[in-house]
């Protein structure tokens, strides 16, 4: 395991920053009346992509320096505008102002997750795929078939959140998205995807789902080297994913060469 300094982690931070980035700008051309928008502040971006989306934090904040009150009134606002509470990712690693004006203002914690990398070696071996899986690029056609797929993975019981659909197909237009689905004849039952990151040399891991009932059978792991490859291909070195702490997602990742960097909080203020 490497040491993990500021350098470090606002690399790491990239892998849901710049996701939810490119996530906003779509959204202001395909729902324009959602109000959309990411702006740059404090070093990083805060991100509104419509109110209840799991996708709109301000995120790598505080890595270039002090956060001030000036800058906490301009992030309020940006959030309060658009009838949202504010959210604040916090890496341990970014300036203590940061957590002082969390504190100041009154945020609380909503969200604990670990940040997991993984270096990419050059040539290395790659595990065979599971037989009968059959591993292949997917698009933005495709999109639809994916978020059935993370709908049944997430809710095996049903009632998904009405937007969901909506949530998901985004992510397989970003720029520089690599995004994959596992078929087993022609029936596609996993889903996972990607971007690459050049900026900050890293590549993002995400979108991964599995049907409930073609769990345990190494699919996502088959699909966690597939996006290793692709990374590798691109010329980065540095693989990076979120997870929630004690997951079967962390253990899938441990299992294929990540380890832990830090864990990371999401605090929220919620405005009346």
């Amino acid at each position: 395991m490497e040491f993990v300094d500021k350098a470090f982690a606002r690399r790491l931070e990239a892998t849901e920053e710049v996701p939810q980035v490119h996530h906003a700008r779509l959204y202001q051309k395909l729902y324009p009346e959602v109000n959309a928008a990411a702006e740059e502040i404090c070093g990083g971006h805060m991100v509104f992509a419509g109110v209840g989306s799991p996708i709109g934090r301000a995120v790598g904040l505080g890595f270039d320096g002090p956060v001030s009150s000036a800058d906490f009134d301009r992030l309020e606002q940006f959030y309060r505008s658009r009838g949202a509470a504010a959210q604040v990712d916090v890496c341990p690693l970014t300036d203590s102002t940061l957590i002082e004006m969390l504190k100041k203002r009154c945020y609380s914690m909503t969200e604990l997750n670990n940040v997991l990398y993984r270096r990419l070696q050059p040539n290395e071996p790659t595990p065979e795929i599971p037989e009968g899986i059959n591993i292949r690029p997917t698009d933005s056609g495709q999109a639809g078939v994916a978020a059935d797929i993370s709908s049944r993975s997430f809710f095996p019981e049903g009632n998904p959140p009405e937007e969901f659909h909506r949530w998901i197909g985004p992510m397989y237009q970003y720029p520089g998205v690599v995004a994959l689905l596992a078929w087993i004849g022609e029936k596609a039952v996993a889903s996972a995807a990607g971007l690459i990151i050049a900026e900050h040399n890293v590549f993002a891991m995400f979108g991964d789902a599995t049907l409930p009932e073609f769990r345990r059978r190494g699919i996502q792991s088959a699909l966690v080297q597939a996006r290793l490859r692709a990374a590798e291909e691109a010329g980065l070195d540095l693989a990076a994913v979120v997870t929630q702490g004690g997951s079967t997602s962390q253990r899938n990742y441990e299992r294929m060469g990540f380890r832990v960097a830090y864990s990371k909080a999401t605090l929220v203020k919620t405005f009346e």
